[in-house]
């Protein structure tokens, strides 16, 4: 997924997750010294209430941007309660990676110990592009493959693997500690990785990419497009998968008995296809699955009014389409303007009503209110 770094907004479950990891690493008695010898000003204060500054936010607890006043009875800087550091190294091999990449394999992807390995730690996470670097409007910008390194009171927690172009930060695979499992690492070194984006010049932030290969948008594209909500082409070529969306596992040219293919395939479907299964599985709504942090479907409609969303068409400006003439206007436009928008059922994922219902719900009200949806 590629996405230009700015990062405006931040939704609930984003500010919340950096908000509680650094009230753990500053702990309650420093918080409670620290408003007490360097409070801050109502202004503040007030700025911090209403506002969400990405660079701040991921950066004020690490050791070196600390406050530690003096206090006056010991006449000794307070401490946080933990000291926090995150620094870009190259990816090199070390012993204390590797021993983080095996807790990581084990305990959370449930590899037995057979099936790591140095050799394999290696060929995996350290063999990337090697490292340079150039200068951006006079800021260093690194290129090449690193390690992110995240480590508590000196312990290596969590290692982002980065691949650091010219024009973007690519994060390729995330390991962590088993202790630091429940603070949401994932979504902590995704607001770091797109703060470093934005702090180095890069124009985009890429996640997680499966393959670098290029695939041409052609009609059989189309199809798997069509037929299944996320599509790996790399993984559609090792499992041979065909294009069209209702299939059954005989004609993948292996049986149930084929148990590693089958948990390959159930893999791909549950973790890339939940809405859109690549076997005879009907759609069902994101409304539906009761996932953390997104809206039910009686959410959306009491409290989002999804026909009023403003929309716009490519690079027209906002639009407005009449369905009377069928012509396109390029005054304000709003989703029911859009012809079927009254027929389609909101609680099917496969019309646009649906997969709109689906985007709202995961940004919330606030920020449906303040986009505008575009269509290219």
């Amino acid at each position: 997924m590629g996405k230009g770094p700015q990062f405006d907004e931040a939704d609930y479950i984003q500010r919340h997750t950096v908000n509680a990891w650094n009230q753990f690493i500053l702990g309650q008695e420093y918080r409670s010294k620290a408003a007490r010898l360097c409070p801050r000003t109502r202004e503040e204060k007030k700025w911090r209430k209403n506002h969400f500054d990405l660079g701040t936010a991921v950066h004020e607890t690490e050791s070196s941007r600390i406050q530690r006043p003096t206090e006056p009875k010991t006449k000794q800087p307070i401490r946080p309660a933990h000291e926090f550091e995150v620094c870009l190294e190259p990816d090199d091999f070390t012993e204390e990676k590797y021993k983080l990449f095996e807790n990581y394999q084990r305990n959370v992807h449930k590899e037995g110990r057979s099936d790591i390995s140095k050799p394999g730690f290696k060929r995996f996470l350290c063999s990337g592009l090697g490292q340079t670097h150039q200068m951006v409007d006079g800021i260093r910008q690194n290129l090449g493959s690193y390690h992110q390194c995240y480590r508590i009171d000196g312990r290596l927690v969590a290692l982002g693997v980065l691949d650091l172009l010219p024009s973007c930060v690519s994060s390729v695979y995330l390991i962590y500690h088993q202790d630091v499992q429940h603070w949401y690492f994932g979504k902590l070194s995704a607001m770091r990785e797109i703060s470093l984006a934005i702090e180095g010049r890069y124009r985009y932030y890429y996640m997680d990419p499966e393959a670098y290969d290029w695939d041409p948008l052609n009609g059989d594209f189309l199809t798997r497009l069509s037929a299944r909500r996320y599509v790996s082409m790399s993984m559609e070529r090792e499992l041979h998968l065909p294009p069209h969306k209702f299939i059954d596992i005989k004609e993948l040219g292996f049986s149930h008995d084929d148990d590693e293919l089958v948990a390959r395939l159930h893999r791909y479907q549950e973790q890339h296809s939940p809405l859109g299964a690549v076997w005879g599985v009907e759609a069902t709504s994101a409304l539906a699955a009761n996932m953390p942090g997104i809206m039910s479907l009686a959410e959306v409609q009491s409290e989002i009014p999804l026909g009023r969303w403003r929309i716009k068409l490519g690079n027209r400006g906002v639009f407005h389409l009449d369905v009377c003439t069928s012509r396109v206007r390029t005054d304000e436009s709003v989703m029911k303007d859009l012809q079927g928008w009254t027929e389609w059922d909101i609680g099917d994922p496969t019309t646009i009503k649906g997969m709109v219902a689906e985007l709202a719900a995961a940004l919330g009200p606030g920020l449906v209110n303040r986009l505008v949806l575009e269509f290219k």
